[in-house]
């Protein structure tokens, strides 16, 4: 057993991942480690060793690019907020509710992206399942009945 092998299989999980902790300085105290304690009868090979550099180096970048794919899906997300300003949506509440009213405006929580209604109700983007935008609807049909209005605000 290689002592990257023991370190990373003694220590205990922890609720993020080890790999987003390692810096640079303690990778190469890793490899020191490992070369120091190997048998001089049975010296590792360097093939074995540049192997577990690599795929050490993989798994940080896959955790370096999971989490920037994050971040981007999560501007996405506040961005596509951004355009129902002003329309009148329904969709549930947290609690299952259905809720209506024109959003005023949007909020970023640890649930992710939530529309705050002109009703003091809020709903999570993702719970939307309707979206009126009140000028469309009656450019196309003068006849239909005129969609709600958005409440006055005040200055």
């Amino acid at each position: 057993m290689s002592a990257i092998d023991s370190i990373t299989s003694s220590a205990p999980p922890s609720s993020g991942n080890a790999f987003q902790t390692l810096t640079s300085e303690d990778f190469v105290r890793i490899m020191f480690t490992e070369l120091t304690n190997q048998d001089p009868l049975q010296p590792n090979d360097a093939k074995d060793l540049l192997d577990q550099v690599s795929s050490i180096r993989a798994i940080e970048s896959d955790i370096s690019l999971t989490d920037r794919l994050k971040e981007i899906a999560l501007q996405n997300e506040i961005s596509a907020s951004g355009t129902l300003l002003g329309k009148f949506v329904q969709g549930l509440n947290d609690s299952g509710a259905r809720v209506v009213g024109f959003v005023d405006s949007v909020s970023v929580t640890r649930q992710g992206t939530v529309l705050n209604l002109s009703t003091n109700e809020h709903v999570a983007l993702k719970r939307v399942d309707e979206v009126i935008d009140p000028d469309l609807v009656q450019a196309a049909d003068p006849a239909a009945p005129p969609p709600p209005t958005p409440p006055a605000t005040t200055p």
